[in-house]
Order: C-alpha cells, then structure tokens, then sequence
C-alpha cells in the first residue's frame, strides 16, 4: 500500500515525458495553422478543431514511436500525455493567432529595411516633424586614408544638424553624408544613425581639395591685397594691376580680421579668471564654416586665372580686389516666373495615409519622385524623374509636384497627411 504513490508519481513523470516528446510536432502545426489562418483570412481557427487536429497528429506519432501499446494504453501516463499534448498544441495556437492578428498585412522586404527613428526623439516645427542628429562617441579614422586633423575631430564630434523625421534612417543617413561632404570638404564619409538620432561617424579628411576646384585650363594664383568684406569661394574678382585687370575666380580667401577671431574663440579662458561657481564648460569650438566669408580688411586670397595671366598677377606689386557681379539667377527668375502665372512647385513627403491618395489630376504633374529600394539604383541622388514614373507614390517617398496653385496646395496637403 506504501509503494502506490510512489508508482503514481513515476506514471505522472512519465506522462509529462512522453507528452513533451509527442506533443512539439502537434504544437508546431497548430500555431502555424492559428497564424496563417488570421493573418491571410482575419478569422480564428476554433478551437475544437485545433484539439480534434493535435490528438490525430499525437496519436499517429505514438503510433510510430511504439507508445500506443496495451500496457502503456492502461497506465495514468497515457491520460497525463494527452492532457500536455493538448496545452501545447492549444497555447501554440494562441501565440500564433495573436502573431497573425498584430502583423501588419503590408509587409515588403523593403518597409523590413527602413528603420525608422523613436517617436521620443521628433520635434515637432509647426506640423512638420524633425529630428536633431548628434554623433555619439568618437569620430572615427576610416581605413586607407590619413587621420583626422584635431580641430576637424572636434568640430565634427561637437556639431549637430537637423533633418526631416519623416523619413528612414538610410534616407537620414545619406543626407547627413551629403552634408558632411558639403560642409567640410571630406574625402569619404559613412554615418550609422540609431533610432535614438544618435550618428557613428567615420570619416577622411579634405584630400586635395583645393586642386580639385580649379577649373581645367586654369591655375590657382594666391594674392596679398585689401580683401572686400564677405567675399567667399566661387565669388568673381577681377585683379587690377598696373598694366591691366585680370578676371578670376575666388577659391578661397582669408584675412587678418579672420585668423584674430579664430583664435580668440579658440584660446581658453586664464587661471587668473574668476567664476560664478557655476558649472565649467569646454570653450566654444571655432564655427566649422568660419572660412564661407570673410570679415574684410587686409589678407591673402586664392584665385583662379588663364595660365597666360599667372605670371601678370605674380608679378603685380599691389593688386587691387574688385567684385563682379553675376547678374540674376535664372533659377529664382524661372521660379519668379511660374509663380507670377499663378502656378506653384512644392516638394513633400509622403505620409502614411497619403499613400493611399489617388494619382494627381490632370492639372498637378508629378516631376520627380525620390524613393527606397532597387529602383533608384544607378540614378543620381535616388531622384526619378517624369514623365518615366513608374508606380504610384508611397510612403515615405519624396516628391516634386507643379500646377495651379489652389490645387497643387490641397494635392500636398492630401498626400503629406
């Protein structure tokens, strides 16, 4: 009579043994049968006939394994297998139904690709949303280029820049590449942005930078003289001599004014200067753009000349700066233009419900569409440009619409939603 509870707690332990072993397969088909089923149809699969399918699977396989035997068939352990069978089979179901219910059906390997950033980061500017972009940690040296000089390291690990937050992280990534290229003359650049607008940057220095804005044909001729207040690289100069005036282009121009400055922004504070008390901060970092134009006054500038005038403007004792002008840009009169005849261009991002807006009338046409993924491949910047559109917007993409202004404003609005 003492050994009996010992011999129902084997049977039970048995039981559980043989439930776990026969039970995967049934619990493996009933949550991928609960998931297909609401995923592609909405519905759930009843639960009766998920036990009616794990029992038929559970006993073909106890038919193979042996299990299913007289004595086996007679014991607790029998009754104490099925009952594990049918909670893995039912709790697979759950989790596989409640997988196909919370899914998106919109699903594509390109939405997979674009991470998008953390709604705790986006600022919202009137109804456009943006996010600050800070590099976190060091700035990095990329391979096979020479190192970052110091002022660039810390100019780059102490800026910040803002962006559109509408848009994937590989878009956030480009731009901030582009950017970078744009602002401080990198040779390469490669940024990993998170979801928390946090940037890995790593980078190589200018590489010849100055040769390679000299137009072909030309020379590069730098000049002592009295520099004009605001001039800055692509500006238009003619160098007045003795003899004659030369024509050339600005490269680059600093001053003394410039060079005073830069180190009075740079050069910390004294030990002899007193404090509030309140918390020590790192001096300010020179502006990364200092050099876009200048503050006037006596100074050196680079320009472009013919190569028969480099050896006029050398040998100039004092040579005299004089801007010229470039006239209107015929950019801003086109624009001028189109909107004095009462049509409008817009650029937008497509929104989440823009997308399932329907293709612009005939009065609005679509110029150019920016979009993720193969299609873009080859094509300068990513821009697809009409009338060779070939699907319809989607969101996320970037575009470039034009037509009556009344119309072209309400199509905008419609698709940035």
């Amino acid at each position: 009579m003492q050994s009996l509870p010992v011999d129902l707690l084997v049977e039970v332990f048995l039981g559980l043994y043989l439930g776990l072993l026969t039970g995967i397969v049934p619990a493996f088909v009933a949550g991928s049968l609960g998931f297909l089923v609401r995923y592609f149809s909405g519905v759930t699969l009843p639960g009766f006939g998920v036990v009616v399918l794990a029992l038929s699977i559970a006993s073909v396989q106890g038919g193979l394994l042996g299990l299913i035997e007289p004595t086996i068939a007679q014991s607790p352990r029998l009754l104490v297998a099925v009952l594990v069978v049918l909670m893995l089979a039912l709790y697979a179901h759950n989790q596989g139904d409640k997988l196909g219910a919370e899914l998106p059906r919109r699903l594509s390997l390109t939405s997979l690709r674009q991470r998008t950033l953390s709604a705790d980061v986006v600022e919202l500017v009137g109804s456009v949303g943006q996010v600050t972009v800070r590099p976190t940690g060091e700035i990095h040296d990329m391979e096979g280029y020479p190192p970052l000089s110091p002022d660039l390291r810390r100019t780059l690990k102490a800026g910040s820049w803002r962006l559109p937050a509408d848009i994937p992280l590989s878009e956030l990534e480009s731009r901030l590449e582009e950017r970078l290229r744009t602002d401080h003359d990198l040779a390469d650049v490669d940024v990993e942005i998170d979801e928390q607008a946090r940037a890995t940057v790593i980078a190589a220095p200018p590489s010849g930078s100055l040769s390679r804005r000299v137009p072909a044909g030309q020379r590069a001729v730098s000049v002592a003289a009295l520099v004009p207040t605001g001039l800055a690289r692509g500006d238009e100069v003619s160098v007045r001599t003795d003899e004659r005036s030369i024509t050339g282009t600005v490269l680059s121009a600093r001053t003394d004014i410039d060079d005073e400055h830069e180190t009075a922004v740079s050069e910390p504070p004294g030990d002899d200067v007193a404090t509030d008390g309140g918390e020590e901060t790192d001096p300010p970092l020179p502006d990364a753009k200092s050099n876009a134009s200048t503050a006037g006054g006596p100074g050196r500038v680079t320009i472009a000349v013919a190569r028969r005038d480099v050896k006029s403007v050398l040998e100039a004792e004092s040579p005299r700066l004089v801007v010229r002008s470039r006239g209107t840009s015929r950019e801003f009169e086109a624009f001028a233009l189109v909107k004095r005849s009462g049509y409008a261009i817009r650029r937008f991002i497509v929104g989440s419900t823009g997308a399932d807006e329907p293709a612009p009338a005939d009065e609005v046409t679509l110029l150019a569409v920016r979009r993720q993924g193969s299609e873009t491949g080859g094509r300068r910047h990513g821009w697809v440009f009409g009338p060779g559109i070939e699907r319809r917007l989607e969101a996320g993409d970037e575009a470039f619409v034009a037509g009556p202004e009344d119309a072209t404003e309400a199509y905008v609005e419609a698709m940035a939603r």
